[in-house]
């Protein structure tokens, strides 16, 4: 891989289409910006819909061409766990440029490019176990069996907060599956999204099965999301926007997986160890600056250790180091986005504005060395209340509401009294009562006695305005491959051609 931080300063990156690195119809480019100093580094193209139907119709030959239709389910899966290999080779370069790019740790994102390449190596083992079935049917001369096949082409819209990392548990199964690619990352980090294009090439995946179109969402996302010639959409984001794609595939009746904000209650009993659930909680929430679909923010103590675990849990934020990404000793970086800063201080502001006290944090770090970067404090609010606005809404930042509770009924029914339902998380010895908590709470994930734990073995996803859809595990390659009924009668009698045959 040639690209490195070095070779994207005050570099202008171009569309990647049909194998080749290519210059967009407009001849726009955007610039893109370091979080922790808010100074331009590098500019990505403007992808419009002309670059976007081009992309596409790669996808579409690719799909269609034997050297990749009628490659083997096992080449398949060599080529997959090829790209894995180079992610690895190529890991320390990688993550550099994503902690560069949305402002993430150096050493989160050192580890999470070195657990990618593992997913890879999973779903190439897959690429061969794709199986169908065979169906017993009323006729003995009647062989009825279903077969899976590629979905077509599939349209990822990837976020800016883990780019390779979204990416890949998606791309890996469908490149698996024989499904071919056009991703939009995410205008505000692009760069590691190209940077892996670099290695499609290099571990020989035949050109246009992998395209990817840089741009914002009003002019690319939309030509994307609107073109007939896209089989299934992925997305990682917001709810609204989820919302504006849903009703855009609608039209070209295209299916969707999406997986959108959360709200998620992370819950705290008294018959645990309250040092280790103040650390769950921290990391739980604080974690990539609270830059996390799965953001414990809403915190819910029993009532009989609230005081003592909010006393706890303060002293432990104030303790939390924020500072630049590439630090060892760093805690939580900046933000990525000085609008996402901005969003962060006024939730905080309608949280005081509505009665909610600020305990920890609550302002930009008054830090010579941070200055122009668009860093954060983490920030403890008590004397919440669920229904608050700052409670309700997904802020994406390092910010956690605490409230007590007394008994499981009252705990259900705040947990359950929001929008959203992508993940939760409770902290107790009692396994009769965490395993109430995650048969009623309303989440797709449920983390007991743990938080953030991830497996790209496990199917995820999201339940109500989180989401549909999920990823990971066998079910992914469900998600993105399309079951075919075949029925043979072999039989050799004549048949009455106005006869339906009940199979």
């Amino acid at each position: 891989m040639h690209t490195t931080i070095q070779t994207l300063e005050g570099s202008r990156q171009q569309l990647f289409i049909d194998g080749q690195f290519t210059a967009p119809h407009s001849a726009e480019y955007v610039p893109s910006y370091d979080p922790t100093t808010g100074r331009q580094w590098y500019e990505f193209a403007q992808a419009d819909a002309v670059d976007v139907d081009r992309a596409v119709r790669s996808a579409q030959a690719a799909l269609v061409n034997p050297a990749w239709r009628r490659m083997t389910q096992t080449e398949r899966g060599k080529l997959v766990r090829k790209l894995g290999e180079l992610v690895l080779a190529n890991a320390d370069a990688l993550a550099a440029i994503e902690c560069r790019d949305n402002g993430k740790l150096l050493k989160e994102m050192r580890a999470q490019m070195r657990a990618i390449p593992d997913s890879y190596l999973y779903f190439a083992g897959m690429a061969d176990k794709l199986q169908g079935d065979t169906i017993p049917v009323n006729k003995l001369d009647t062989l009825n069996f279903n077969t899976r096949e590629p979905i077509g082409v599939v349209g990822m819209i990837i976020p800016w907060n883990s780019p390779l990392m979204m990416l890949t548990g998606t791309l890996a199964p469908c490149l698996a599956i024989g499904n071919t690619i056009v991703v939009k990352p995410s205008e505000h980090a692009t760069a590691s999204t190209l940077a892996l294009a670099e290695l499609v090439i290099e571990a020989g995946i035949p050109p246009g099965v992998v395209n990817v179109v840089t741009g914002d969402g009003v002019t690319t996302g939309d030509a994307l999301t609107r073109h007939p010639g896209i089989a299934k959409y992925v997305f990682t984001g917001s709810t609204v926007t989820g919302r504006k794609i849903a009703g855009n595939a609608a039209q070209n009746l295209v299916p969707c997986q999406m997986e959108l904000g959360g709200k998620s209650p992370h819950v705290v009993f008294g018959d645990v160890d309250i040092e280790r659930a103040v650390n769950g909680v921290v990391s739980g929430v604080f974690a990539a600056a609270g830059q996390t679909c799965v953001a414990g923010s809403r915190c819910f103590v029993e009532a009989s250790v609230y005081d003592r675990f909010v006393e706890a849990l303060v002293e432990r934020t104030r303790r939390v180091r924020v500072g630049h990404p590439t630090h060892e000793d760093t805690d939580i970086g900046p933000l990525a986005l000085a609008s996402q800063l901005d969003k962060v201080e006024t939730y905080v502001a309608s949280g005081v504005q509505e009665g909610a006290r600020v305990a920890a944090g609550g302002q930009r770090p008054a830090r010579d060395d941070l200055a122009g970067g668009w860093y954060y404090e983490p920030t403890v609010m008590t004397q919440a209340r669920n229904e608050m606005r700052f409670m309700q809404e997904e802020i994406f930042g390092p910010v956690v509401g605490v409230m007590p509770f007394s008994g499981e009924a009252e705990l259900i029914s705040l947990a359950n009294a929001t929008e959203y339902g992508l993940a939760a998380g409770i902290w107790t010895r009692d396994i009769d009562r965490a395993l109430r908590f995650a048969r009623d709470v309303e989440a797709g994930t449920v983390w007991i006695n743990t938080y953030r734990s991830a497996a790209y073995m496990s199917a995820n996803g999201g339940t109500k305005h989180s989401g549909y859809g999920r990823r990971g595990g066998f079910e992914v390659m469900r998600e993105f491959s399309r079951l075919k009924n075949v029925v043979i009668d072999y039989s050799g009698a004549m048949q009455d051609p106005f006869v339906i045959r009940l199979r």
